[in-house]
């Protein structure tokens, strides 16, 4: 007797599952990735036709040489690290390592999610996302984008809000 066919289970990334788990409306929005791509964001935005200032990168910093953050800010601007080291309460920030920001997540570069991470990090969002109703952030893979409320992603990721980006 043949096998019953059994229907597909899809599982979403720990970023998806943390929105779901967390009962929040959120969207997802795929693209094929370009591995060329230079920023994964700006690439992010034009396959998706969004606005660069509503496209958020995710970007894991060292503060004073020993604590991991999260900082999220728009992909048409660059991260201000003597802002975030003030935001945290440090002296000195500079980006983490790309090995130590996968293995701290869970994520590889390019699809790191403020959603979902391996460990609970701090984080701090800059306020230009209050600017805007939905943003977009990393669902956790490249090609792979949630676009959610500014609130909720403060709320799910406990984040602090302060002007980060330049």
């Amino acid at each position: 007797m043949p096998a019953k066919p059994r229907a597909k289970q899809t599982t979403g990334t720990p970023a998806i599952l943390a929105a779901q788990r967390a009962g929040i409306p959120f969207r997802v929005l795929e693209y094929a990735h370009d591995p060329g791509a230079e920023s994964y964001g700006l690439e992010a935005a034009a396959a998706l036709a969004l606005d660069p200032a509503t496209v958020f990168k995710t970007l894991v910093a060292n503060i004073d040489g020993g604590r991991l953050v999260v900082a999220i800010v728009p992909v048409s601007a660059r991260l201000n690290l003597k802002g975030l080291a003030a935001a945290v309460g440090g002296k000195r920030a500079e980006l983490a390592d790309g090995g130590a920001a996968e293995r701290a997540t869970g994520y590889v570069l390019g699809g790191i999610s403020p959603l979902g991470g391996r460990r609970a990090l701090p984080t701090i969002l800059d306020c230009s996302a209050l600017d805007h109703p939905t943003i977009h952030v990393s669902g956790g893979r490249r090609g792979l984008e949630l676009t959610l409320a500014p609130a909720d992603l403060i709320r799910l990721t406990a984040a602090t809000v302060a002007p980060i980006a330049i």
